[in-house]
């Protein structure tokens, strides 16, 4: 059997597992014991929602509260998949739910600095832009090529992808680094107290240095971004042309 063949029947046997009416009855029917809602790291993830949105409360009025809530629910998003591991609950559902937590978190960050820096307003309407973009055409290739997971990407589709998703140490320094440097730029506002050493920096506070430091990840994150959404887009066009050709195939044999 070749490679295009097995992927093919993968795909097949992953979808077609149950239709989407079986699936609702499946949920709505599932007991205590065995429920994917109250699964250990969706629990995690729930609190991650209730914390990002408390520091959306706090945003406009009290910078500390907010970078708190918002720093604990960002580093859970680290733990969440640890606990899935442990404890055997991994599932398609925490997936998606720890990437549109992701995704609507660091929106909703990105949208008060549009505020806060007027100038640069479009700058981070494009970055919400390649972000929801990226990940979610990235998601479906994953899903119409049977791929298990969004972060089973080999080497051989994208090398920068490959390091970036299966290494946990790069995604999480990388990630982190990213929301620092956004965190930074909120906190900019609010503090202008130069850190007083000596030289070019005695006039830039902490917030500022902060931000010097982890715009390289911040660009490295978004170069990803975008080599993410090139593959996906790529992926996308080759099943597409894959099905074409079938169907031709099975036009002539007609």
């Amino acid at each position: 059997m070749t490679k295009a063949n097995s992927n093919s029947r993968r795909r097949r046997a992953s979808l077609e597992l149950v239709d989407a009416k079986q699936a609702v009855d499946l949920a709505t029917a599932q007991s205590y014991s065995e429920n994917v809602f109250l699964f250990v790291p969706n629990l995690i993830g729930y609190s991650r929602i209730i914390l990002a949105g408390l520091s959306l409360h706090y945003m406009s009025y009290h910078p500390k509260y907010c970078t708190l809530l918002y720093g604990i629910s960002c580093l859970l998003d680290a733990v969440d998949g640890h606990a899935a591991r442990a404890l055997g609950q991994t599932s398609k559902f925490g997936a998606v739910l720890d990437m549109v937590t992701d995704r609507c978190t660091t929106a909703c960050l990105l949208c008060y600095l549009a505020s806060a820096y007027p100038p640069y307003a479009l700058l981070f309407q494009f970055l919400i832009t390649l972000d929801f973009s990226s990940h979610y055409m990235h998601m479906y290739s994953s899903l119409v090529t049977g791929s298990r997971s969004h972060k089973l990407v080999t080497s051989d589709v994208s090398r920068i992808l490959w390091l970036y998703y299966n290494d946990s140490r790069t995604l999480f320094f990388v990630c982190a680094g990213n929301e620092l440097f956004f965190v930074a730029l909120y906190l900019v506002k609010w503090s202008a107290t130069p850190i007083g050493l000596d030289g070019w920096l005695s006039n830039l506070s902490y917030p500022a240095v902060m931000a010097m430091v982890t715009f390289p990840i911040f660009f490295l994150k978004n170069v990803i971004n975008l080599v993410q959404l090139w593959k996906a887009s790529k992926i996308l066009v080759g099943v597409d042309l894959a099905e074409r050709e079938l169907a031709r195939q099975q036009g002539k044999a007609t």
